[in-house]
């Protein structure tokens, strides 16, 4: 399994996905006020980083996934991040795919013509006139239905066009988050135009903003635009509690999958704290981690950064990656959904895009110990040595408080069982700096805990 980002190869992604911990018990959850991009299962770690960050940034880049031909292929990474399509054909990745979704708009432009021309010569030669029930026109919908969370939610969600200064972009989803204008979505959705480059939110009903980035957590894979000049009449979406979603409820997505804007699906929360990795696939590319909320909904690239929402429309989580199985038969080796999405639990979210609107910064929490993201399916031991020859564990640091010492193997992080470098990772961001945690690891084959309070590192640096 892999994942994809903007067109581009899939990179392998970190270790095998654990046994899936039984989610706790839930809480009903509570009735929400009125009022483009992909994952996969738990990610296996990158095999030739030996060693990478803690729970400190930046993980060693992801590589080129293996395989028969790309995404998919044996040994491909865990956890697929939402690719958008290019809005326009362009040299460059997502080149092909851009051409390919214009080609295929075109030739369905083309039957739309001719199926009113022929419509109209009909008419001409002589039809059947049909009235409509004027009572048809005005059914109403209740607010709990799924077209009647549509309603409220749609006008509150923007689909976003990100342009590079080369001309390179691509388009995914956003919501409205508060009424000064800012806009909540992923960042790899605004990578693009991040060093100077253009972006524009429209709205289902054709109002269309320039915005500017606000700030962008590649780590988390969170970001926050606001649009200039932006309207007094902004609805934001009223806000859920991840925590308190239970495995079977409703979800409801929204997005623009393949540039298909204001596009509504349905499905269930399939898992909880699913351990993901997603990233773009290219060289350069650093991962970004989330113990992320599973859902069947079906969403596509393009969906990324777009609400999930529960049965009674408030936004539990932000679309972020789908697992992939292989190409999408375009030669793009970009797919579709085939019922394994991944989004970030809102909980998280929103206390990143607060961060970013506060100081255009985000903050990681870490436990200041580098360990393995290889595979071993054991949990994440502590390396010898850090990134860059430093220190495996940061002398002064909650680790070393702590007693923690390079060849320690964490096997827990409170109750959540960790297999991996990735999923430890992915399970620090879960929780703010100075959050208490308990640490359970492995140490010459004894076991030990360790509490700890988490310290806090600024920026993606």
């Amino acid at each position: 399994m892999s994942t994809e980002n903007e067109g581009n190869a899939v990179p392998p992604a970190p270790s095998a996905p654990p046994v899936p911990m039984a989610s706790p018990a839930a809480s009903a959850q509570g009735h929400a006020p009125e009022g483009n991009a992909p994952t996969a299962p738990l990610p296996p770690v990158p095999h030739e980083a030996p060693a990478a960050s803690d729970g400190s940034w930046p993980p060693p880049p992801a590589t080129p996934a293996s395989g028969d031909g790309g995404a998919g292929g044996p040994g491909a990474g865990w956890g697929a991040s939402y690719q958008q399509p290019a809005p326009k054909p362009r040299s460059g990745r997502g080149g092909l795919v851009a051409a390919v979704l214009v080609a295929a708009l075109v030739a369905g432009g083309l039957g739309g013509g001719l199926g009113y021309t022929l419509a109209k010569d009909r008419d001409d030669r002589g039809s059947t006139t049909i009235s409509s029930d004027s009572s048809a026109a005005q059914v109403k919908r209740a607010p709990g239905t799924i077209a009647g969370v549509a309603a409220r939610a749609l006008p509150s969600t923007v689909t976003i066009e990100a342009e590079s200064n080369n001309g390179e972009g691509g388009t995914g989803t956003g919501f409205v988050f508060d009424t000064q204008g800012h806009i909540v979505t992923n960042n790899h959705v605004v990578a693009e135009a991040v060093d100077g480059g253009k972006l524009t939110a429209s709205f289902p009903n054709g109002r269309k903003y320039d915005a500017e980035i606000v700030g962008h957590a590649q780590g988390y894979d969170v970001a926050v635009i606001k649009l200039k000049n932006a309207p007094s009449d902004l609805k934001p979406l009223a806000l859920g509690d991840s925590d308190k979603v239970a495995v079977g409820d409703e979800t409801i997505a929204i997005g623009a999958p393949f540039g298909l804007s204001n596009t509504v699906t349905t499905g269930i929360i399939s898992a909880k704290n699913r351990p993901v990795a997603s990233s773009d696939g290219s060289s350069s590319s650093k991962a970004s981690y989330m113990s992320a909320l599973q859902t069947d909904a079906s969403i596509n690239p393009g969906n990324s950064g777009g609400p999930l929402l529960d049965a009674s429309g408030a936004v539990i989580g932000i679309n972020s990656a789908i697992q992939s199985t292989g190409s999408g038969g375009f030669g793009s080796g970009q797919s579709g959904s085939i019922g394994l999405g991944f989004a970030i639990p809102i909980n998280q979210a929103k206390y990143v895009a607060q961060q970013l609107i506060k100081t255009g910064k985000p903050v990681y929490a870490k436990i200041g110990a580098s360990v393995s993201l290889e595979d071993s399916g054991d949990g994440a031991q502590i390396t010898d040595q850090g990134t860059g020859g430093s220190a495996a564990v940061e002398s002064g640091g909650p680790a070393d408080k702590a007693g923690l010492k390079p060849g320690d193997v964490i096997t827990k992080l409170d109750d959540h069982v960790i297999d991996s470098g990735p999923t430890l990772i992915g399970e620090i961001w879960t929780h703010k700096p100075g959050d208490k945690v308990t640490i359970t690891y492995k140490r010459g084959g004894q076991e030990h805990t360790a509490q700890l309070t988490l310290g806090a590192r600024e920026g993606d640096s």
